[in-house]
């Protein structure tokens, strides 16, 4: 073409000229399922000065931010480049469990038996069947039994507790193979007879007066040793969990705690999981059987429930709403995994798997219109070195969850900055603080935060930044700005409407 050839005239420059203004600031209107592409907006100068304070690359940090009632969105950073969200990834897999679940969805837990019981005592096996509930807690789960005990009034077994666990198939796991810290709780896999998340909870206790530390098991754990040798420590609190040494033997099924604990930290919870399956479930389930009255000699195996077994009782979860709030309040991975399986589109018999899974997901999200070409997904919990989604694939995620009947139960699940959740203690003092809707994600070189935020006019935006590299973990300060900074947006003024020229 040589239409650039020439000088053009008036009308043409001034063509260009409005040409050149909707390229740099793309108001029009996007169909559903489709983003405007990605421009090199330059950041609020609050957000730049924090970025170098921080040391962090303007290049290693992805921002994306639009009004939930906007045309597009206001400011793009970084936005098409694909990163790892971390935890941020409950986000796609909780609204998709809500998409396509329902709020009310539930899970159910059946307690089976080779015989129907007689005179208190069940001759046979007692089958635990499992559909993958991430919520039969300790309380939970001792209910059940004590149900066991009186509505089908068994007393004692005669047989073993079977798990059976034939809802998931899932590759081998290491618990080991994500940070080398095997005993986390966090690192706990999915497990569709999953029992109080696999894990032992601990309370630290300082005494002030004595200078002591004491270790309180809250969690009953037959035949499982705890020796704990801790330190009281002076200074800060701090990252105490750093501080204290965990080492477990598995041939002794000891556990030794050591090291350091702050006195000035006050009572702190502490989470382990060093059993797994079977071996965990018959350390819990002989204490409380026990307690309950109960008599039991046999073993606790894992297999299959017989097809002609006696129902003796059916447990239900919480709904899927409650589960999605206590995912992303607290960020549980292990629940998320068990969303991420539950999109598994299976036929009935046949066990979810995770390949199943992310077609699942990728299903839902396309008859939502939504098409993210560079998501990846490991497991549906971001706990992956793997995971990739851009930011303005998150927003659009956010902005249609907005417009869903299901954003209720979406948004009050989200941590709100300065009162609960994992933003309990962050963003307190600035003008965010009851104001954001926000989930986080965190490991090792990567930070990331998307939700919702309410500016001083009442508006809401939807919000997403993420980075990554050695310098994420000091990506706070730059968000802290990035939050103040759309907190204080007030609306447009409306231009006054023209009067027209009379003849």
């Amino acid at each position: 073409m040589r239409i650039f050839h020439r000088s053009p005239s008036a009308t043409g420059r001034l063509v260009l000229a409005l040409w050149l203004t909707l390229l740099c600031n793309p108001l029009h209107t996007y169909a559903a399922g489709q983003m405007p592409p990605d421009t090199a907006t330059v950041l609020p100068p609050e957000v730049t000065r924090a970025l170098n304070a921080a040391g962090l690359p303007p290049g290693q940090f992805a921002v994306a931010v639009q009004a939930v009632d906007a045309a597009a969105p206001r400011l793009l950073h970084n936005a098409a480049r694909p990163m790892n969200p971390a935890s941020v990834m409950k986000l796609v897999t909780t609204y998709a469990a809500l998409e396509k679940l329902g709020p009310a969805y539930t899970w159910k837990t059946e307690l089976r038996g080779d015989n129907a019981p007689r005179d208190g005592r069940l001759e046979g096996n007692l089958y635990l069947v499992g559909s993958g509930d991430p919520a039969l807690t300790l309380e939970r789960f001792w209910l059940l039994l004590r149900q066991l005990r009186d509505r089908a009034e068994v007393r004692q077994i005669g047989g073993d507790l079977v798990a059976d666990r034939r809802a998931y198939r899932l590759p081998p796991f290491d618990p080991a193979a994500f940070d080398n810290e095997p005993l986390r709780a966090y690192n706990v896999n999915a497990d569709a007879a999953l029992v109080n998340y696999t894990a032992l909870r601990f309370t630290l206790v300082p005494d002030l007066a004595a200078g002591s530390v004491r270790l309180v098991q809250e969690v009953p754990q037959e035949g499982l040793a705890v020796n704990a040798r801790i330190a009281p420590g002076a200074g800060e609190c701090g990252d105490w969990r750093e501080k204290l040494t965990v080492r477990f033997d598995p041939a002794g099924k000891r556990l030794d705690i050591g090291g350091t604990f702050p006195l000035v930290c006050g009572e702190k919870p502490l989470h382990l999981a060093p059993l797994a399956g079977d071996a965990y479930l018959a350390g819990l389930f002989r204490p409380l059987w026990r307690e309950l009255g109960g008599q039991f000699a046999g073993q606790v195996r894992e297999g299959p429930a017989p097809a002609g077994g006696v129902p003796l009782l059916r447990w239900e979860s919480p709904s899927l709403a409650e589960i999605v709030r206590d995912t992303n309040k607290y960020s549980s991975n292990v629940m998320a995994r068990h969303l991420f399986l539950a999109l598994a589109d299976t036929p009935a018999g046949e066990a979810a798997t995770l390949a199943g899974a992310r077609q699942g997901l990728r299903q839902v999200l396309a008859e939502k219109g939504l098409s993210f070409p560079e998501l990846a997904v490991e497991n549906g919990s971001g706990l992956s070195r793997d995971d990739r989604i851009a930011a303005r694939s998150l927003l659009q995620l956010l902005l249609t969850a907005w417009k869903s009947p299901v954003m209720p139960e979406f948004v009050a699940s989200l941590p709100l900055a300065g009162r609960d959740g994992t933003l309990k203690r962050r963003f307190g003092n600035g003008s965010s603080a009851g104001r954001a809707h926000l989930k986080t994600g965190s490991i090792e070189g990567v930070r990331a935060w998307a939700g919702y935020v309410t500016d001083a006019g009442g508006r809401r935006w939807a919000l997403v930044a993420l980075a990554g590299g050695p310098k994420a973990g000091a990506a706070w300060g730059p968000v802290e700005a990035l939050l103040e900074w759309v907190a204080s947006q007030s609306p447009t003024p409306q231009a006054a409407p023209s009067t027209p020229l009379s003849n």
